[in-house]
């Protein structure tokens, strides 16, 4: 019997995943910030903004920031 060639990494280290977390968070909230905010404070209270905004940030983050993070610093975390 051969070994699997693919077999899945190790998990990543905690701390280097929050680490990445925040590495992705900061910019993307800032940027949505950024675009929407004056806008959205002129017009709604805040607990609606911020839940507009966590609905624009959450799925990027999930779907777009973490998989290309988690790709580019795959070494990194496997370290």
């Amino acid at each position: 019997m051969t070994a699997n060639a693919s077999a899945p990494l190790p998990r990543p280290n905690r701390h280097k995943m929050v680490l990445l977390t925040w590495v992705g968070i900061w910019p993307t909230i800032t940027c949505v910030l950024w675009l929407v905010l004056p806008a959205l404070l002129a017009r709604f209270p805040l607990p609606l903004v911020t839940l507009i905004v966590t609905a624009m940030v959450v799925p990027l983050m999930g779907y777009v920031v973490m998989p290309f993070l988690t790709k580019q610093c795959r070494d990194w975390l496997h370290r």
